[in-house]
């Protein structure tokens, strides 16, 4: 793709986002979304064939950021099961990842995968990267190695990070991130006692 057809791309993959971060799911609308992006109307059917492949293609850029940041705090983290599990919660919970367009931009995308197949594969937790890289670490703490047990942990952790920025997302002022971080990591020492 030349780099003009590209950046034309981008920006109304940004725009959307934008758009939806903004003025919700269904405020995200085609005349909305080219005025941010600056661009004609054609440009969505030229580079996506219509709005709604660029909000599918949105939802996937959207998880490739998430997924980017999350690995950023992976990488800077320690080997060690216990370590790279940290690393998740608070590269989840950090304000490079869980700020206000963010949770808006996932919850917004996560009301509309009820009814659309190809968003709800971009913005679904279940059976993907993060459940596996969690029940992974959570299984070498494992004394036995048991995946259901790591399973269970890391539904328990997910559903608490995923309640978290719901918290965030309803009561922004002011959130206190270390009192949330503190209440998962004191639900994992019950289960992991020693290892948090």
């Amino acid at each position: 793709m030349k780099p003009r057809r590209s950046g034309n791309r981008q920006r109304l993959i940004d725009a959307a986002l934008d758009a939806i971060a903004e003025a919700g799911f269904a405020g995200a609308s085609v005349s909305e979304i080219i005025a941010r992006a600056g661009l004609s109307r054609g440009m969505i059917h030229l580079h996506f064939n219509g709005k709604d492949a660029l909000i599918a293609e949105a939802a996937r850029h959207a998880g490739a950021q998430y997924y980017a940041a999350l690995d950023r705090h992976l990488n800077a983290a320690g080997d060690s099961p216990a370590e790279r599990i940290r690393a998740i919660v608070t590269g989840d919970l950090s304000a490079e990842v869980m700020s206000r367009r963010t949770v808006g931009i996932w919850y917004e995308l996560r009301g509309a995968a009820r009814t659309s197949p190809a968003i709800a594969a971009h913005s679904d937790t279940r059976g993907g990267r993060l459940e596996m890289v969690l029940t992974d670490a959570f299984a070498a703490l494992e004394p036995n190695g048991s995946r259901q047990s790591a399973q269970d942990a890391m539904r328990g952790t997910i559903a608490l990070l995923e309640g978290t920025w719901t918290d965030f997302m309803l009561h922004p002022e002011g959130y206190d991130v270390a009192a949330a971080e503190r209440v998962i990591f004191r639900f994992l020492r019950a289960l992991y006692p020693g290892a948090f």
